[in-house]
């Protein structure tokens, strides 16, 4: 990694590490799931079935990827406790099946009302560019930092 992506990236992973306070990363909604195969039409059911889809190495709880720990992060400075993770770890078919569904070679991957959007790099980019919060204001999501920011603004 290098330049600012990279800074940013391991900001990301350093703050990751520490936060939580021990009570785990999983919101009220988060839903994991266990084995669910890789046919094209699972993997279409399960992207379409949130607003807000990710399959990543291991858990919200314990990611087992550096690149995985950075999605899960974003996605929580944003406020963003609604959506379904798919560990690839648990499943082989899962694993190569998703990569085949996105024509993308790598995990994690984020869909977004069913489109996917990328992955870890791609996330972070869109953090960093305010287009993250765009696209959850699209899906009816507001993000955390929107009020963060309005927060500061009137101190």
């Amino acid at each position: 990694m290098s330049g600012s992506f990279g800074r940013a990236a391991a900001t990301l992973l350093r703050w990751g590490r520490g936060a939580g306070g021990g009570g785990g990363l999983r919101g009220p909604g988060v839903r994991a799931a266990g084995s669910v195969g890789g046919s094209a039409e699972q993997l279409d059911a399960l992207v379409k079935k949130d607003k807000v889809v990710v399959f990543l190495k291991g858990t919200p709880e314990q990611p087992q990827c550096g690149f995985s720990n950075a999605v899960v992060q974003i996605l929580r400075l944003h406020g963003v406790s609604d959506y379904a993770a798919y560990n690839v770890l648990d499943d082989p078919q899962l694993r190569q099946g998703i990569k085949d569904y996105s024509n993308w070679p790598t995990i994690p991957q984020v869909y977004l009302n069913g489109e996917f959007v990328g992955g870890c790099d791609i996330l972070l980019q869109m953090h960093q560019n305010g287009d993250l919060v765009e696209e959850l204001k699209k899906l009816g999501i507001r993000s955390a930092l929107l009020d963060e920011t309005k927060d500061q603004d009137s101190k």
